[in-house]
């Protein structure tokens, strides 16, 4: 539960700065960001459910890249006048997988993962 706490914070407040970081990635209006960032924390909550365990950590991150990639991307067909490149969602993905990265270690270290 404090992983998904977690990531309803830190992905709206990732997606919101890049933004502002990088030009490839522009959403007319404050809130557009912030749903993003909400579904990337739901999916990425799910996502750490069915994959993360111990040994799993590159590939659970990395999959997280790629959904977020994906997820960033396509959000700009659900936004009106939003624009988002690939490589603006790439950019993103990576500053959000970096998150990720010390995400998993917190909740791997304290045994978050598993299930009873």
């Amino acid at each position: 539960m404090k992983g998904l706490l977690v990531k309803l914070i830190v992905c709206p407040v990732v997606v919101y700065i890049s933004t502002f970081l990088f030009q490839d990635v522009f959403y007319p209006a404050n809130y557009q960001p912030i749903i993003v960032g909400l579904v990337l924390g739901i999916v990425g909550h799910l996502m750490e459910v069915l994959m993360l365990r111990p040994g799993t950590l590159w590939i659970s991150t990395f999959m997280d890249f790629l959904a977020a990639t994906v997820i960033i991307y396509f959000s700009q067909w659900f936004f009106t006048g939003s624009q988002i490149t690939w490589i603006g969602a790439l950019l993103t993905a990576f500053f959000l997988a970096v998150t990720e990265y010390f995400q998993h270690i917190w909740l791997l270290r304290n045994g978050a993962t598993e299930k009873s």
